[in-house]
């Protein structure tokens, strides 16, 4: 299923940038953008998470490139990478496909991934995204983030993301329904429009089975944590 996604997805990719080559009103654009960088005072230590992504591709095609890595006392156990074709489909709105892998925590695994992307009314930042495993299991995660802009560099940038799984795993600490939420407050100055440290708080929670795993093995379920790093895009 991983490779046969990953030539879907490029084969997508190269029609799309080959397609009207010489359409002046239509070129190629490419967008890299760092999320988060930043440092975290969690109960175990401090843990250094990275979260961003890019895409290259024209206004109703791109191929998108996500990733998040999370590192706690120079041990990596999370890292995820998706690789997405993404058509636009309404102004401000892409409905994206493809595959994601989980290299941490082991064993790794692949998913079949199928999202929408876009700004909710508002001027909220949205992502939602089922993934389908290969062993059966199901996935939901819903993100959403909002700029409150108080002067032109100085803004308050609230978030939310929730996890969802269909099926009890307890190898990997995971239980059905609402598994864990990570909701964040983080001030922002952007030195330059294309870059902006910030310090701010994170709080993650674990819910139901998840809870409960989290529980047996001795880890906390419910964390607040004060968070500095930077955004950036290019």
């Amino acid at each position: 299923m991983k490779k046969l996604l990953i030539i879907l997805i490029m084969s997508l990719l190269v029609s799309t940038l080959a397609y009207a080559g010489g359409m002046e009103d239509d070129p190629v654009l490419t967008m890299i953008k760092l999320d988060l960088l930043e440092i975290r005072d969690i109960d175990e230590g401090h843990a250094v998470v990275f979260e961003g992504f890019g895409w290259v591709g024209r206004d109703l095609n791109k191929l998108w490139v996500k990733a998040e890595v999370e590192r706690v006392e120079g041990e990596t156990e999370e890292a995820e990478l998706q690789l997405l074709y993404g058509r636009a489909v309404a102004p401000f709105w892409d409905v994206q496909v493809g595959w994601r892998h989980d290299n941490r925590p082991e064993p790794s695994r692949d998913w079949l991934a199928v999202g929408v992307q876009g700004l909710a009314p508002g001027w909220f930042e949205v992502d939602t995204t089922l993934f389908l495993g290969e062993d059966g299991q199901t996935a939901a995660r819903l993100e959403a983030e909002y700029e409150l802009m108080f002067t032109q560099r100085l803004a308050l940038i609230p978030e939310i993301e929730l996890n969802f799984y269909t099926d009890d795993e307890p190898e990997f600490g995971i239980g059905s329904g609402l598994a864990d939420s990570e909701i964040g407050l983080r001030l922002a100055y952007e030195i330059r429009r294309e870059f902006a440290p910030y310090i701010g708080v994170n709080w993650e929670r674990k819910y139901g089975g998840t809870r409960d795993l989290a529980r047996a093995e001795g880890h906390d379920t419910d964390d607040l944590q004060l968070v500095a790093g930077v955004r950036a895009w290019f």
